[in-house]
């Protein structure tokens, strides 16, 4: 069924989100900062190793700008840090500090972002093959306990937008069966990895790239290997 992968990734998360809140402030600092840093490295491969399989350089350079003129008119970045930061003071406690904010929007970013859950969600919806979305999970499970660790229990209210965002695009592909091509999916997974890496930079402290604005990035490219098709370029 479809909802089979996104309901597994659910299920680590949590437990991995409550494992990382609960034994957080009985690891050391450094082991926290080590193991954050250590998905920071593998999201930036990760996210490397999908962004050069783009078929077209151009596609994936058309999705990025045009995607993040949109996101940065819309204000996405600003808006999802504005929603953390009112969570965080409706339920911080008086004179007292949290990382509700900000654990909930790197989970968000990180378990939302990239190739796996876009090509996972797809498949799964398509043909009900959750294999993609199974890795994921396991990936997700642990970087939930590092970032609840570190972040707090934030993390946890990722699963609001898991279930939301991963579940309506796994809905949305079982009803729009053969609604995009090989090469369109491919362009979406590129634009996907790149922005992985932007999240990889930013978890390693090398960069703090505003990644949620480039979201629009993604339904973009799909739309450009369209337009070329129509025009007579093609996918190549």
């Amino acid at each position: 069924m479809w909802f089979t992968g996104t309901l597994l990734n659910l299920t680590t998360v949590l437990v991995g989100g409550l494992v990382g809140t609960f034994v957080g402030d009985r690891l050391p600092p450094r082991l926290r900062e080590n193991v954050v840093a250590g998905v920071g490295l593998f999201v930036l491969v990760m996210g490397v190793k999908f962004a050069v399989d783009s078929a077209n350089l151009l596609y994936l350079l058309g999705a990025i700008l045009i995607g993040g003129v949109i996101g940065s008119l819309t204000g996405i970045e600003r808006r999802l840090n504005d929603l953390g930061a009112t969570v965080q003071r409706r339920l911080s406690t008086p004179g007292g500090t949290s990382t509700v904010a900000e654990g909930f929007v790197t989970a968000s970013i990180v378990f939302c972002v990239g190739p796996l859950t876009f090509l996972g969600a797809i498949r799964n919806g398509l043909s009900g093959d959750a294999s993609l979305l199974a890795i994921k999970s396991v990936l997700d499970g642990f970087s939930a306990i590092a970032f609840a660790a570190t972040l707090g229990w934030g993390v946890l209210l990722s699963l609001i937008v898991i279930l939301v965002y991963q579940g309506g695009l796994a809905a949305g592909a079982s009803l729009l069966s053969g609604l995009l091509s090989d090469a369109q999916l491919r362009e979406m997974s590129a634009v996907g990895g790149l922005l992985l890496v932007g999240v990889g930079l930013k978890l390693l402290n090398i960069r703090d790239v505003r990644v949620a604005d480039y979201l629009p990035a993604i339904p973009v490219a799909p739309l450009l290997v369209a337009l070329s098709a129509a025009i007579g370029g093609g996918a190549r």
